[in-house]
């Protein structure tokens, strides 16, 4: 049996349709259900369960909003990833966390290793990190995936951003100085459970394929729905934002297609595909 905790977002609701297709079983939990950020409610969940995984899709990931809120950050980031992978050894299971980009710095000019010294300028990025440690140290059949922009169906991104946007403005200036690449949350579950299956525990990078920065990913969605409306650039500097983004932070995503054997879908092809499903489930055409 799976658990998935934070069920209810983006990873966790794409993890639901990729274990439905395995045919595997699953119990699906959100705050409602399981408060993660306590130890012994966790392990009380467990008792009686037979679980053979536990799949943590819950995350803190208000960006700015984390430079107040630092004790909850890092609640949810760091102490209750650490819980749950000590509440895994107890039980035997296997542990999948998940981690971001922003633990780097942004100051390199080549996409980022596993080996790369993180240097975060965030509390988001210093709790994520933080989280990676504890758990990477807790519990060695732990995987601890770092992933960059996320976008999924269950909840509002940068992509329906830009989309909502788009409706009410004939002009947009979107930062171009913010570089990575955008990350289909479908794709991340996906490569997830083909990890999962190898046993080869530790840290991994996974992102979709190819370079973007923000202003790239609204050009590519913008085309896709027809926008007429008039795109210019910014730059991060312009928007005066609490907490501090790196510049570059592309993952070297190497380690996890040598372990699969297996490419990863561009960045575009993912959008596309999101799109075609977002904007099915929306009633929207393409105009």
């Amino acid at each position: 049996m799976i658990l998935i905790t934070g069920a209810n977002g983006q990873l966790g609701t794409d993890f639901q349709k990729v274990l439905e297709l395995e045919n595997e079983e699953y119990i699906a939990t959100d705050v409602d259900k399981l408060d993660i950020t306590d130890e012994n409610k966790i392990l009380d969940f467990l008792k009686g369960r037979n679980i053979d995984i536990i799949i943590n899709c819950a995350a803190y990931n208000n960006v700015d909003k984390a430079e107040e809120e630092q004790e909850f950050c890092y609640k949810l980031n760091a102490y209750a990833p650490k819980y749950l992978a000590e509440a895994s050894q107890n039980t035997g299971a296997i542990f999948v966390t998940y981690s971001t980009d922003f633990v780097f710095d942004g100051l390199s000019s080549t996409p980022y290793t596993e080996t790369d010294t993180p240097n975060p300028k965030s509390i988001y990025g210093k709790s994520k990190l933080e989280g990676e440690r504890l758990v990477l140290s807790s519990y060695d059949k732990s995987f601890v995936i770092r992933t960059s922009w996320l976008f999924g169906l269950a909840n509002k991104n940068f992509n329906t951003q830009i989309i909502e946007w788009s409706k009410k403005k004939n002009e947009l200036n979107i930062v171009d100085d913010q570089i990575s690449a955008p990350t289909y949350s479908y794709d991340l579950a996906y490569y997830s459970w083909l990890l999962i299956k190898t046993g080869k525990f530790g840290l991994y990078h996974f992102s979709n394929d190819g370079v973007a920065s923000k202003y790239d990913q609204a050009e590519h969605v913008l085309k896709k729905i027809g926008w007429k409306g008039e795109l210019g650039t910014a730059k991060t500097a312009d928007f005066n934002l609490p907490a501090k983004r790196p510049g570059y932070s592309k993952l070297d995503c190497t380690k996890i297609k040598e372990t699969l054997g297996k490419e990863i879908p561009h960045w575009k092809d993912a959008i596309d595909r999101y799109l075609e499903e977002y904007l099915s489930i929306k009633g929207e055409d393409n105009g």
